[in-house]
């Protein structure tokens, strides 16, 4: 929900995204003098800079194939220590 009717709103409708279909930039009331073309640009300028959200993470899947593999690990090492004692003691 947008509220205030005072305030200047460029929309910009070629995002250049999969995700978004539109952005709304509300512009600093300092700058309501210049012209549509110039805000429109900075709007473009700004999206560029952002850039777009990535499609997929592997570096969260291989941190959780990490995590997995030193669990086993530790269950492993922790299991044979147990045998070890048993046959010791």
């Amino acid at each position: 929900m947008i509220k205030g009717v005072n305030r200047q709103v460029v929309e910009v409708a070629e995002t250049g995204s999969d995700y978004f279909e539109k952005a709304l930039f509300f512009v600093n009331p300092k700058y309501y003098g210049l012209t549509d073309g110039k805000l429109r640009e900075k709007a473009q300028t700004l999206m560029s800079v952002t850039g777009t959200p990535p499609k997929n993470r592997p570096k969260q899947k291989r941190n959780r194939l990490k995590t997995a593999v030193q669990l086993i690990g530790s269950a492993a090492v922790g299991s044979a220590l147990t045998v070890l004692l048993n046959f010791l003691l």
